[in-house]
């Protein structure tokens, strides 16, 4: 992540001060989760995959200016990501939301694409029904 252009990042916070050693950011096409202090481990889910993204703001999360945002995907290694005691949540949430939108516009998707029926013999198409080159 050093190379890349950041465009949101928080900790995890305690009593809503930024004192745990989970990194939570989020660059143009990707969501980062970076846990641990010697023994770190960094999950990613891409933008494009991300399903539904939710808000719970406990009564302590209120008091205390933090919030949760649960992030549900079609990754398989992290369906559902729970960004936990974050500041400013409304406003993060909205960021992942314009930035999932942008994320999906540029790479052409369709509802089909982004709602599994199970179906592998689908045909993905343009909005106008014209056919994708094979």
């Amino acid at each position: 992540m050093p190379d890349m252009e950041l465009i949101w990042k928080d900790r995890k916070r305690i009593l809503g001060m930024p004192i745990t050693f989970t990194k939570y950011s989020m660059s143009k096409d990707r969501l980062f989760l970076e846990t641990g202090l010697l023994n770190m481990n960094q999950e990613e889910i891409l933008l494009y995959r991300v399903r539904d993204i939710s808000l719970h703001i406990s009564l302590w999360q209120r008091l205390f200016g933090v919030g949760t945002i649960i992030v549900k995907s079609s990754d398989q290694t992290l369906p559902e990501l729970h960004i936990e005691n974050i500041k400013s949540p409304r406003i993060v949430k909205e960021q992942i939301h314009t930035h999932v939108e942008k994320m999906k516009i540029a790479r052409q998707m369709r509802i089909g694409e982004i709602v599994d029926d199970g179906d592998m013999d689908h045909e993905c198409c343009h909005e106008d029904g014209t056919s994708f080159p094979a």
